[in-house]
């Protein structure tokens, strides 16, 4: 008898999807809010796991640098901010030229009565992660420079061989209880989503706004692939079709965090080597920003145009640069990247119109809401476009 083929973790993903608008469209509140309380203890579970897992991935694949450890640090920093500030000021550019023909001003009070809208959970349980998102990173860079530099020299392998069992732990972990959960968490989203009536309004009303921004992500990815691929001389639709995974994954979670352990998955498919993608991509989901930063500039700008507040590239470029700061380790839950961009708005929108609690900012989290899961799947996969050239870049300093 031959093996049982297993279900891949992509099908389990859009069964995932389906259940969650099928639950959300057809069954009692009750129901939804039973599937929404066990998706919210999942997601508490894994935001207590992700700077553990950040602190445990990072640190590994900086220690395990043999050469040029803070090089390669700065050159991954670098390149994410530069695709972050690029993507950022492209959508603007493309949102200014077509947005105008899409708007109309009676929508705003149907996207603003969506705002408030979701499915309660039943209950909840509040766990503190024994770090925050930024604090791992930090420490990571910390511990995994200094153990780069120092060991087998200044210090010996005892705190080496104690964070490799602890990454070893947290790889158990991701492959037991996470990955498996991970489509229970997708379709507890897609319930809130669709019973809440939030992504189904906004599309109706601004579905030409929402394309362009697909459109958008779309482009960007298939840009970064093939300048990947250029300096990897590797085939970018290989390297394309390799992260599918992982952008499913991205879509449903809505989370750059959640998704880092089918996004390594998808690196090592790409022949990213280990130290490289252990290093990489949880920093990638950290500091990389450029799916999130389409979406919040083309949101901001239909915004502007809806409002008829002026909006140029003098205003939105600091704004973008400051963001891309600001966003850092922001991507631990869905809407995570709006949330920290709403005390910048003011940059685009004004003293006035920024109010973080005034009805011009409710719409943008709602808009954004909306195509976040797009933009957070353009996010993680062009971590992996990051991940092969530093990977490229680091075989050939080892040559050098």
């Amino acid at each position: 008898m031959g093996k049982k083929k297993k279900l891949g973790l992509v099908p389990k993903l859009i069964i995932g999807i389906i259940l969650g608008i099928l639950i959300g469209s057809f069954c009692p509140e009750i129901v939804c809010r039973i599937v929404v309380t066990a998706s919210g203890l999942f997601s508490t579970f894994l935001k207590f796991v992700i700077p553990m897992m950040i602190l445990a991935y990072v640190t590994m694949g900086i220690a395990d640098l043999s050469q040029g450890a803070g090089k390669l640090l700065a050159i991954t920093a670098g390149l994410s901010y530069g695709s972050t500030l690029i993507a950022g000021s492209c959508a603007f550019l493309v949102a200014i030229t077509l947005f105008p023909s899409f708007m109309d001003a009676s929508a705003l009070e149907q996207i603003a009565a969506t705002a408030g809208n979701s499915v309660a959970s039943l209950f909840s349980i509040s766990v503190t992660p024994i770090l925050d998102t930024l604090a791992a990173v930090l420490l990571a860079f910390i511990l995994g420079l200094s153990l780069s530099a120092m060991k087998g020299k200044e210090i010996g392998d005892t705190l080496y061989n104690a964070i490799k069992d602890f990454s070893t732990i947290i790889d158990k972990v991701l492959h037991v209880a996470i990955v498996p959960l991970l489509p229970l968490y997708i379709c507890g989203t897609f319930v809130d989503m669709t019973h809440s009536g939030k992504t189904f309004v906004i599309l109706g009303i601004l579905w030409k706004v929402f394309l362009v921004v697909i459109a958008m992500h779309l482009l960007y990815l298939v840009f970064a692939f093939v300048v990947a691929g250029g300096i990897s001389h590797k085939n970018p639709v290989t390297l394309l079709k390799n992260q599918i995974p992982g952008y499913t994954t991205a879509l449903g979670t809505q989370s750059s965090a959640a998704t880092i352990p089918v996004n390594l998955q998808c690196a090592e498919a790409d022949g990213i080597s280990q130290e490289i993608r252990n290093f990489v991509v949880p920093l990638c989901a950290n500091i990389h920003m450029a799916g999130s930063m389409i979406t919040i500039t083309s949101c901001a700008t239909a915004v502007c145009l809806m409002n008829d507040l002026p909006i140029s590239l003098a205003t939105v470029v600091p704004f973008i640069a400051t963001l891309g700061i600001a966003m850092v380790a922001s991507p631990g839950a869905p809407g995570g990247s709006i949330m920290t961009a709403l005390p910048f708005l003011y940059m685009v929108f004004g003293p006035e119109a920024g109010d973080v609690n005034g009805p011009i900012c409710a719409i943008m989290v709602a808009l954004y809401i909306t195509q976040d899961s797009f933009g957070t799947a353009c996010n993680v996969s062009g971590d992996n476009a990051i991940g092969v050239i530093v990977d490229t870049i680091n075989r050939k300093l080892s040559k050098a």
